[in-house]
């Protein structure tokens, strides 16, 4: 049984990978308490790196995101590797290859990156960094997500649960576009599987179908039962909203295509869950959670 070391303490995929893995001996740290010349390696057979600043505040300098992302993952994987650890993975990001160009090819595993902020930068000079450790004695795993989400999820996905809880009117109609996400619970058998086989490359860690924003919202207000009516926006609000280069435009109204055929022939992998099982199991999560929470007080 491999025994695995996750950096980043009380993440959401890390608590998730503890609760679902395959894997059972497993034991986590934060690097804000103790520094990678600090860590004990010496009975760890594979690190799971998952520290990182991952959404984007305007008060994160620059400097912050490759000091963590990229600097901070180095400093770990050298250690670790001086240490006798045999298999090191890092969770990226998709947000490595850029901004997604309507007409474009789907972006593969091979893809050429072209990151344009600050955090796929500091990701992909890590990803850089960190194949140039490896040799036949140091595996490096490389794991591209798009947003991951599931029980317990925060950050954009639960803004979306809480808008569709409290407005009854959305401006979803319509939308034709096509985004791919990652249930947590098919992100941790992907995990699981590189760490089975020792897989050395970059993998795309992803559901299998993408959705487009409408049919995400026509999801999350069913199993969340609320009734709500789909307005949709002009084209020409759009540009500009794009022209203006807001974000939330590109990421509920832009698409963003992927294919990981290469990552699951090569894992032989096929995720578990469809992404509306994924769906369901996260709002039924949220549900009993919001229940459990009424209970309380």
């Amino acid at each position: 049984m491999n025994r695995i070391l996750i950096t980043g303490a009380n993440s959401f995929i890390g608590t998730n990978f503890l609760k679902f893995s395959e894997n059972k001996e497993i034991r986590e740290i934060s690097l804000f308490d103790v520094n990678p010349e600090e860590i004990d390696f010496s009975e760890v057979d594979v690190v799971l790196h998952l520290a990182a600043i991952v959404h984007h505040f305007d008060r994160i300098s620059d400097q912050e995101y490759f000091q963590v992302n990229r600097d901070l993952a180095i400093s770990v994987a050298e250690q670790s590797k001086n240490s006798g650890v045999k298999h090191f993975i890092f969770l990226s990001t998709v947000k490595v290859y850029g901004k997604f160009n309507p007409g474009s090819n789907q972006w593969k595993e091979d893809s050429y990156c072209f990151p344009d902020d600050s955090y796929g930068k500091s990701k992909y000079e890590a990803e850089i960094a960190l194949r140039n450790l490896e040799n036949n004695d140091f595996t490096v795993s490389i794991i591209r997500t798009p947003i991951v989400y599931g029980p317990g999820v925060k950050a954009n996905m639960l803004k979306l649960i809480n808008l569709i809880e409290i407005i009854p009117m959305l401006p979803f109609d319509k939308v034709t576009n096509n985004r791919h996400y990652t249930y947590i619970e098919n992100l941790i058998g992907y995990i699981d599987r590189i760490i089975k086989i020792r897989a050395s490359g970059t993998f795309i860690a992803m559901d299998d179908c993408g959705l487009s924003t409408t049919e995400l919202v026509k999801y999350l207000s069913e199993f969340l039962n609320r009734k709500i009516v789909l307005l949709k926006v002009p084209d020409i609000l759009l540009g500009f909203a794009r022209l203006l280069k807001i974000n939330a435009a590109d990421q509920l109204y832009g698409s963003f295509y992927l294919d990981n055929t290469k990552t699951k022939e090569i894992l032989n992998f096929t995720p578990p869950y469809t992404v509306e099982e994924g769906l369901r199991k996260m709002i039924t999560s949220y549900l009993e959670n919001k229940e459990s929470d009424k209970l309380v007080k």
